[in-house]
């Protein structure tokens, strides 16, 4: 009767050591060890984004540099990849309640925003352009007469973070597409969308039709393009930014940049000449 009491004992005393082994590995599961368990990357994206991220006309597939670069990453982590689309405000906010592990939608690396995320490393480096009227640019010939302007663009994005500096009016969209941005430009909606180059470069080749080009005399804040996630979030960080570095290394950034940006390499910095804003 004692030995079974013992017996009893030591299994009792090995079911409660195990369920604490147990809770103190999940305690001890980072969120990196959550993704890998799951063996899928959630990731925020808008889907109107040409070519960043976009669904294609005959399949209606998501598609677009950054959504491939994300692809491409999670394929060399053996990972899957589930993609949610929203806003840009969306974004930011998801990554910060846990909702996704991600966001890949041409986002610029900027001090503050490094205060509040963690970044990749940059897999595009570019500039700043305006979108303007073709028949009179608009009345601008310099960011300084952005000055009451109708700019349009995303609320919280650094381009009109750029508008607001200098005093333009803010027309505001929710991811709205291309063609309503521009097509509001050309019948005088609005003046001016402040971008990215590369992204307005295909959308002026792509709209032809549109009262519409990029100003000759803008260019300004050169900069670089990263995933954004949690701030705490280092180790997901960190095996993202070795991916990245070898598909510079190997040529794949170079190739896919090619493929969604009209035969250009925006994996290298271009060399042009601009004018920096110190966006406040």
């Amino acid at each position: 009767m004692k030995n079974s009491v013992k017996w009893i004992g030591l299994l009792i005393a090995g079911t409660t050591l195990s369920l604490s082994a147990c809770g103190q590995e999940e305690k001890q599961m980072t969120a990196y060890d959550k993704i890998q368990k799951d063996g899928t990357l959630t990731v925020a994206t808008a889907g109107t984004l040409y070519p960043t991220s976009f669904h294609e006309e005959k399949n209606n597939n998501l598609t677009g540099f950054d959504v491939e670069v994300v692809k491409e990453v999670a394929k060399r982590l053996d990972l899957k990849v589930k993609f949610k689309e929203m806003s840009f405000d969306g974004m930011l906010t998801s990554v910060n309640t846990g909702q996704v592990d991600l966001a890949a939608n041409d986002i610029t690396i900027t001090e503050e925003r490094k205060g509040k995320f963690a970044f990749s490393k940059p897999y595009k480096y570019t500039y700043g352009t305006a979108i303007v009227r073709k028949s009179d640019l608009s009345g601008i010939k310099s960011l300084e007469d952005l000055k009451g302007k109708k700019a349009a663009g995303e609320a919280t994005t650094t381009y009109m973070q750029v508008a607001k500096q200098y005093g333009a009016k803010e027309v505001t969209y929710d991811n709205a597409t291309n063609d309503q941005y521009l097509r509001d430009v050309s019948n005088g909606r609005t003046d001016v969308i402040l971008n990215d180059y590369y992204l307005q470069s295909l959308a002026i080749d792509f709209f032809k039709d549109f009262d519409i080009t990029i100003h000759p005399d803008i260019a300004y804040n050169p900069s670089q393009v990263g995933l954004i996630m949690d701030l705490d979030n280092k180790e997901l960080q960190s095996n993202i930014n070795a991916q990245i570095d070898e598909m510079k290394k190997d040529g794949t950034l170079a190739k896919l940049s090619k493929t969604f940006y009209a035969n250009k390499d925006v994996s290298k910095m271009p060399d042009i000449k601009s004018t920096l804003v110190d966006v406040k």
